[in-house]
């Protein structure tokens, strides 16, 4: 079952809201695996049935949630320059993702996502802050690599690590993707 992206109106967003809000509080007072979707619409004052309808399964209606628990909250902070901006901007992106819930979100966003729309999405918001950056850097006057240059030096390493191979990975190795990064693109221009 394909959800849209665009997030709806009206009673659609009020359920939405509601069960996602169902989701996060039972969460936290039964576990992840004290989850079912009877619970969940209990809270949410829906029907099982209206669960089912809209998110198809209990998986997606986690990874529904996930999508929206990886929504970055703020713009990326203006630190005058592409390096401070894209450091701290690393930084943070690793903070929150490495952290056991970023973790999480991270795996239950791509457990229910059957057609990849979870993980587009997901992408999306990287490569939006990361578009914010360097459009702020090129306003400055600054020579700037492409976002999709960035996605592919900082985030994809990034989240492989976090995936993969969490063990040591710290702000250092965050500061040197970029430094490696605006290194090498200084000496192709």
């Amino acid at each position: 079952m394909s959800r849209q992206m665009v997030r709806p109106g009206g009673r659609s967003a009020r359920v939405q809201a509601s069960v996602h809000t169902a989701v996060r509080e039972l969460e936290a007072e039964v576990g992840r695996d004290g989850l079912t979707v009877p619970l969940i619409a209990q809270r949410a004052g829906v029907t099982p049935s209206t669960i089912y309808r809209r998110w198809g399964d209990l998986s997606q209606l986690l990874s529904d949630v996930a999508v929206e628990r990886l929504r970055p909250e703020t713009t990326p902070q203006d630190h005058g320059g592409l390096e401070s901006d894209l450091t701290a901007w690393a930084e943070q992106f690793l903070d929150e993702m490495a952290s056991p819930a970023g973790r999480a979100y991270i795996r239950d966003a791509l457990l229910g996502d059957p057609d990849g729309s979870n993980a587009y999405q997901c992408s999306a918001y990287a490569a939006d802050q990361v578009d914010v950056i360097l459009t702020r850097a090129a306003e400055r006057g600054e020579d700037t690599p492409g976002v999709e240059t960035v996605v592919d030096h900082i985030v994809a390493p990034l989240m492989y690590r976090i995936l993969f191979r969490p063990a040591g990975l710290d702000a250092a190795h965050a500061r040197g993707l970029v430094a490696e990064l605006l290194e090498g693109h200084a000496t192709e221009t």
